[in-house]
């Protein structure tokens, strides 16, 4: 049990850290491009840009709080987590917990009262999905939980898009969908890095249940099958050809890494992998923003 020394000294820092700050701050960007692509170039509203990322973030963030709440305990045995808030016991699980719910609260507040209700319903399930369904039943069920429950983390483009239309439109879900199938060859690179760590907690992750070399097959699989979705905004007439050459070169460079993840021995190239995942992911959505304020299609002069 915590003593009343180790609660006195939790700090903003420590709240801030329950929050996930980096993988907050790469699902506000993709929200972000969700907003600026629902929007005709020049006519963005800076006050909805602004509500809907404090909005979503809050709710991100909750997500991630409720996360760690759950999974202390594991944390706890785990390398990569170990030095967490909860885990340190610079937080107690009853004060993360009602972060959690205040900023769950303000995330619905402040979307309801000056975004719309349907982006304020979206970004509450999506909450849920990750923080419940998947951080608490998925997680430990089966070695599809990032297939099945990466749904949850995808949608931050849609909820961004929705901020502006009040709509579910087929634009915006093909960004849910390039963020979908990203997500198992990221979040696999980094379970094969870490899969001796996730076997101690008993977490039936892909490379503890099935071994590494499914998993870098799997990896390969989704690579393919993420790049080819990459391409659909383009043949949707949704994107131009910046785009277009964005996406091929990038997700060419995402394959030649998992090539040599999947072929050579080289040092730390799993991790290598997953961190380039992210810089990937970053740069692909800022192609789009660049793509749609400086359009070039086939046949335009």
């Amino acid at each position: 049990m915590m003593t009343d020394t180790a609660i006195k000294s939790a700090s903003w820092r420590d709240y801030f850290d329950l929050c996930k700050p980096k993988v907050v701050a790469l699902l506000l960007l993709t929200s972000i491009v969700g907003v600026v692509l629902a929007s005709p170039p020049g006519e963005i509203s800076l006050f909805i840009l602004v509500v809907s990322t404090v909005g979503i973030g809050f709710a991100a963030a909750a997500g991630a709080v409720i996360n760690q709440v759950v999974e202390r305990e594991n944390d706890a045995r785990m390398a990569r987590t170990e030095g967490r808030p909860l885990p340190q016991g610079k937080v107690t699980q009853q004060n993360a917990f009602i972060f959690a719910v205040m900023l769950a609260a303000a995330s619905v507040f402040i979307l309801t009262a000056w975004v719309n209700v349907l982006t304020a319903v979206l970004t509450f399930a999506s909450m849920i999905g990750y923080a419940v369904v998947y951080t608490m039943y998925l997680k430990k069920a089966t070695p599809q939980n990032i297939v099945i429950g990466g749904l949850a983390g995808a949608t931050p483009p849609l909820l961004g898009w929705t901020s502006v239309t009040n709509s579910i439109d087929p634009h915006g879900l093909l960004l849910v969908l390039i963020i979908y199938t990203w997500t198992p060859p990221h979040f696999w690179a980094l379970a094969i890095h870490r899969r001796d760590d996730y076997a101690k907690v008993n977490l039936p992750m892909l490379p503890v249940t099935h071994g590494v070399e499914f998993t870098k097959y799997s990896i390969l699989g989704y690579t393919i099958l993420m790049i080819l979705v990459t391409i659909l905004p383009y043949l949707a007439y949704m994107r131009g050809l910046i785009y277009l050459v964005a996406a091929l070169l990038l997700g060419g460079y995402f394959l030649y890494m998992v090539l040599q993840l999947m072929f050579t021995e080289r040092h730390n190239i799993a991790i290598r992998t997953f961190v380039y995942s992210i810089n990937y992911l970053m740069m692909l959505f800022i192609a789009m923003v660049v793509d749609h304020y400086f359009p070039i299609y086939p046949g335009y002069y």
